[in-house]
C-alpha cells in the first residue's frame, strides 16, 4: 500500500479495511498537512474524524536520492505508545491512533491547521516565556521518565542514526560533497572551507559522532528543533520522533539550544533553558556545548538547510562561536 493523494478510493477502502473508519464514511477532503521532510503525509477528512497518516519510504520524501530506512515510521509509532505511558509527554504529542508496520503507515490526531515553528527563523519573532517553559519540561521530563541501565532494543534505531550521523558529523566538513553552498548564499562557500579543511575540528567531530553512535542512558526525541515543535491554540506540541533512541541526554538539548542560536534568540533565553533543564535533570554542559556546535555547523555549512534570514557576517560570527567549542 502506497500512500497516494491522488487515489482516495483505495486510500479510504485501506482505511476501512483497517478499521480506522466506518465502512459508511466518505473522504470529504484529502490534502497534505504542509511540507514535509522525512515522510510523506496527509490529512484525512470525513463527516466525522480527521486523521494524519503518515508513510516512511525508503527514501527521503524531500531528498529522493537520500536513502532511507523505511521502518523508521514504525519505531516512531513505538515511541508514541511509550510516552503514553507519562501523562505530561503524552499531552504534549498527538495520540497514536493506529499503526501498520507492514505497510509502515502510522496513523495520528489530527493537531488541527498549526504550523511549525520554523517562523521562529524569521526576523523578530522570540518564544514566549511560557513556550521556553513547556519545550524545556517536555525534555528534561522525557529523559527523566525513560532513563534506564539497559536501553530497550526497540529504540537502538541503527539505521536512522547512520543517516543522521553522516549529515551531522561527516558531509559538512567533506571539502568537496558535491553541494555548492554558494546556492544558499553568495560567499557561503568561501566561508566554510576554512572549516572543511580544519583537521583537528574534523577529529573533534568525529570523536563526537562516536558519542552520538554509541547507546546512551535515556530516550531521546532525537530531532528536538523548530520544525518537530507545532504552534497550537493550547500552545506546543512535540511530533516527528523517527530520530529517536537511547543517548545522551546533552544530544537533544544541545540540539535545542542550537536551533535558539540559529533564529537569532536572545543569549538569555538559552541560559533560562539550561537553567530549567537542570532543576529537573542533570546535564553535562561541556557535552552539551559540543552537540550545539555541531548542530549549528551542520545547518549552516552541510545539506539541511533551514529559511534562516542571517547575514553572512552573522553565520560567520555562529560558526567562530561554534569551533570555539573544539579548541
Amino acid at each position: 500500500m502506497l500512500l497516494n493523494d491522488q487515489e482516495p478510493q483505495l486510500l479510504r477502502d485501506y482505511l476501512v479495511r483497517r478499521g480506522w473508519i466506518d465502512e459508511s464514511e466518505p473522504i470529504t477532503t484529502l490534502e497534505k498537512p504542509g511540507e514535509g521532510n522525512m515522510n510523506y503525509t496527509l490529512r484525512v477528512s470525513t463527516p466525522i474524524r480527521t486523521l494524519i497518516i503518515k508513510q516512511a519510504r525508503g527514501y527521503v520524501e524531500k531528498y529522493p536520492t537520500i536513502v532511507a530506512p523505511a521502518e523508521r515510521a514504525v519505531i516512531e509509532g513505538y515511541f508514541y505508545e511509550a510516552v503514553q505511558s507519562v501523562p505530561m509527554l503524552a499531552e504534549q504529542m498527538p495520540q497514536l491512533m493506529g499503526l501498520d508496520p507492514e505497510n509502515n503507515i502510522l496513523v495520528l490526531e489530527d493537531l488541527g491547521q498549526a504550523p511549525d515553528y520554523t517562523t521562529l527563523y524569521q526576523p523578530g519573532q522570540l518564544l514566549s516565556d511560557d513556550e521556553q517553559a513547556v519545550l524545556t519540561d517536555y525534555l528534561a521530563n522525557l529523559h527523566h521518565h525513560f532513563a534506564v541501565v539497559t536501553p530497550t532494543p526497540v529504540f537502538s534505531n541503527k539505521a536512522m542514526r547512520a543517516l543522521n550521523h553522516e549529515h551531522l558529523f561527516v558531509y559538512p566538513f567533506l571539502v568537496d560533497n558535491g553541494f555548492d553552498l554558494d546556492t544558499v548564499q553568495p560567499g557561503l562557500q568561501e566561508l566554510a572551507m576554512s572549516y572543511k579543511t580544519d583537521s583537528a575540528l574534523k577529529t573533534a567531530a568525529q570523536r563526537l559522532g562516536d558519542v552520538y553512535l554509541a547507546d546512551g542512558p535515556t530516550l531521546l526525541h532525537g530531532d528536538y528543533y523548530p520544525g518537530s515543535w507545532l504552534h497550537t491554540d493550547a500552545g506546543p506540541k512535540i511530533i516527528d520522533p523517527e530520530f529517536c533512541f537511547y543517548g545522551p541526554p546533552e544530544y537533544d538539548l544541545g540540539v535545542f539550544v542550537a536551533h535558539l542560536q540559529l533564529a537569532n534568540q536572545p543569549d538569555k533565553m538559552a541560559e533560562r533553558v539550561l537553567a530549567l533543564y537542570r532543576e529537573k535533570a542533570p546535564v553535562d554542559d561541556s557535552l552539551r556545548q559540543q552537540f550545539t556546535a555541531v548542530e549549528v555547523m551542520r545547518r549552516l555549512i552541510g545539506l539541511a538547510q533551514l529559511p534562516l534570514h542571517l547575514s553572512l557576517g552573522q553565520k560567520a560570527q555562529l560558526l567562530i562561536d561554534a569551533r570555539k567549542v573544539f579548541v
